[in-house]
This record gives structure tokens, sequence and C-alpha cells, in this order.
């Protein structure tokens, strides 16, 4: 007798596949520790700035972190990638990961000791960076070692999902913990934290590298290695291409300071209701990624992504256009609209990581997560830039639609040059 269905497991394709995890020990440790040490390191990143702003009252200030976070992870991201791809992956990453603790220490140390050096947090911030260049590869080099290639899009959507939490637990945690307790405890929950991150390096199997296939050396001549294979390597190339379609043309964050004072109300307030309409919508692609695991046109998905990811920031613009001020809704149709653009966004980070993954060689993998990082990191800062400086000139909403608009013209324009992107088929890898 042919026994019921179970009513439970129709449901399950619809929720994140956390076949990773349960089927692979090294995975689930390595996510374990990413995602506790996501919080805390999202925690720190807010806590600094306001720890800055308290030394110095000055938004200038406070944006020269940033300035001092970004220079090092450019500029060492290549390198970074190089050693990632000389040396045993897990050692890297555990000596990467040791240097980050020590780091978070010594943020807290000095929070605690009441050092009031603003030079001082620079210093450490920038360090920080720097051993995030050289840690962030050896991680994402290290996944398609360890998971099976039909679960890396499953594996993909479940960091996705946990970054895209951090993104949003974070920032809240530290406005409780610095306005309950301190900077110290913000800081020091981050130092704690980040013991899970080292747990789940120590986990993993030595992955030392295929000294025949790949370089012999870290340094210049292997970077420039790296570059010339993304060169010759059109599908790989293209999911750099059509992030930055996107990072460029259309990230929004920057318009959410004017657009809040001006156009919708509540300030500060409202600013994190933006922010965390849009992670809000990674999250919901993330729990619901089920199905994605099933899809083969994955460079074609990750074009129409980033398509209604441009074409719901353009609507988001067009709201601010037409709307009128003041009206509670339409606060939350532009919630709504980012909602959209996130979730986009994530899906179009699972496949584009995952092509990345599976179609550049083993050899080479550290050195083109080398290049994501310098892309990931670059892109979102020089679209604050083109989007505030557009802003400036034809006002926030306007500034998005355009944004917008260009996002999907220019990630169209990119497919129909590059048609073996959209074609690329998921069972049959091509780089």
């Amino acid at each position: 007798m042919t026994p019921p269905p179970d009513p439970v497991r129709p449901r399950r394709r619809f929720l994140a596949d956390t076949t990773p995890l349960r089927e692979v020990p090294a995975f689930r440790w390595l996510w374990i520790g990413q995602s506790l040490a996501g919080i805390g390191t999202q925690l720190t990143v807010v806590t600094v700035g306001l720890q800055v702003y308290d030394l110095t009252s000055s938004t200038f200030a406070v944006g020269l972190v940033g300035i001092f976070a970004l220079v090092p992870l450019v500029g060492l991201g290549l390198y970074g990638g190089s050693l990632v791809d000389v040396h045993d992956r897990r050692r890297v990453a555990l000596v990467a990961s040791l240097v980050l603790w020590v780091l978070a220490i010594a943020i807290a140390a000095q929070a605690w000791l009441h050092l009031g050096s603003v030079g001082l947090l620079y210093a450490l911030v920038a360090l920080q960076s720097a051993a995030f260049a050289v840690n962030n590869p050896a991680r994402s080099a290290i996944v398609p070692g360890i998971v099976p290639r039909e679960l890396l899009p499953a594996a993909n959507a479940l960091s996705g999902t946990t970054n895209a939490i951090a993104l949003t637990v974070g920032p809240l945690l530290a406005g409780f913990l610095v306005g309950g307790w301190g900077f110290q405890a913000a800081y020091t929950v981050d130092a704690v934290t980040f013991v899970a991150a080292l747990v789940g390096v120590h986990k993993l199997p030595p992955m030392p590298p295929d000294r025949a296939a790949g370089a012999h050396r870290a340094g210049l001549w292997s970077v420039l290695e790296g570059i010339r294979f993304l060169g010759t390597r059109p599908n790989i190339r293209m999911t750099f291409l059509a992030d930055l379609c996107a990072m460029v043309f259309a990230m929004p964050r920057v318009l959410y300071p004017a657009v809040a004072a001006a156009e919708l109300g509540g300030g500060a307030r409202t600013v994190g209701v933006l922010g965390a309409g849009f992670a809000a919508g990674s999250v919901l692609a993330g729990l619901f990624s089920g199905p994605l695991g099933a899809v083969r046109r994955q460079g074609a998905v990750v074009v129409g992504c980033i398509s209604v990811y441009g074409a719901a920031v353009a609507g988001f613009g067009v709201v601010l256009v037409v709307a009128p001020d003041g009206a509670d809704w339409k606060l939350w149709l532009c919630v709504l609209l980012l909602a959209v653009s996130g979730a986009a966004d994530a899906v179009s980070s699972i496949f584009r990581g995952t092509i990345l993954q599976v179609a550049t060689p083993d050899a080479l993998r550290g050195r083109l997560q080398g290049v994501f990082i310098v892309v990931v990191a670059g892109g979102p800062r020089l679209g604050d830039v083109v989007l505030g400086s557009t802003a400036s000139g034809v006002g926030e909403g306007f500034a998005a639609l355009a944004g917008g608009a260009a996002c999907v013209v220019a990630v169209l324009a990119l497919a129909r040059w590059q048609r073996r992107f959209v074609h690329y088929d998921a069972r049959n890898p091509t780089p």
C-alpha cells in the first residue's frame, strides 16, 4: 500500500535547502562560525562609527572610517587571493582569522581603557580590513572544495541569508548595547562571537594547493596570471560586470538620508526602515531559496534578477517623484520596492557566486575571489559617488529613476554582447 504523501514535503521545496548543513559537516561548522561572527562584525562596524562621532562630533570623521577600511581591502584583495592559491587554504584562513580576533580584542581593549584616540581606531580598522582581504578569499575558495557542485547554490543561499540577517541584526544590537552598556560591551560581544569563526575554520580538513596546476609564489606575477585568466573567460567576467551594473548605477543607500529628511519624514529612524526593507528582501529570498538548486540557466537568471533590481530602484525613484510628500503609503511603497530590489540582488548574488566557484579552476579560485572582493568593496562605494552626485543635480527621485533605468539598459546590453552567459548551463559549466 502506498503511504499517503507527506503534507510537509511540498512546502519544503520552497524553503531554503539545508542539505549542505546536514550532509557536509565541514561546511556546517564554517557556516555556523561565520554566521555568529558576521553579526559581531556588523555590530563593530556600527559601533566604531558611533564612537568616532562621540569623540569628534564630526560626520566627516565618521566618513573617514569607510576610507580607512576600503583602501586596504581594495589594495590587498588581489594579493590576498594569490596567497590563498599557493598555501594551504585552511591555514591561510586560520591565520587571518586569528589576526582578526586579536584586532577585535584590541578594539575592545581601547574602549575599556578609555584611550579616546580616533587615530588608533582608524589604524585598527585599517588592519582589520587588510586581514579581511586575505580571510574572505580563503573562505570563499574553501567552499567549492568541500561542498559538492550540485549543492553550491544551496550553500551560497544559506551564506547569503545569514549575511543579510547580520546586516539587519548587527546595527540593531549595536544601538541596544551601546545605549545600555557603552562601547565596551558592543566590542566585547564581537570579540566573543568571533571565537565561533575560529572554531569553524579549525574544523576544516587540510586543503593544500595543487602545485602542478597552481601558482608557486604569491605576488604580482601570480595576481596578473589571475587577471589574464579573467580576461579570457567571458562567463566569469560577466559575473563581475553584471554586479557592477547594479552597484555603480543603482545602489540607492546614499539617497536614504536626504529622502528620509526631505520627502518621507522621520529622519534617522526612516533611514533605518529603508535599509531594513532592502535587507528584509534579501533574507526572504534566502529563506525561500529551495527551488534555486534546480535552476540550470543560471546566467539568464542573473541577467533577469539584475534587471528586476534596476526596475525596482527606478520604481523607488518614480514614487519619490510622483507621490505626495508626507503620505504614509509613500514610505511603505518605497520599502516594498526596496525589498524587491534586495530579493533580486540576493538571488543574483547566489548564482554569480556559484558560477564563479564552479567555472573557475581550483588553482585560480583564490585569485578570482580576490578580484571579487575588490568589485564587491569598490562597486558600492563608486555607486555612492555616482548616485550622490546625480542627486545633487536632479534630486533624489530622478537620480534613483535614472540610475535604475541605466542599470537595466546596461545589463541587457551586456547580455546581448555576451550571449554565452545567457545560455550558461549549470550542468556543463564553462568559464
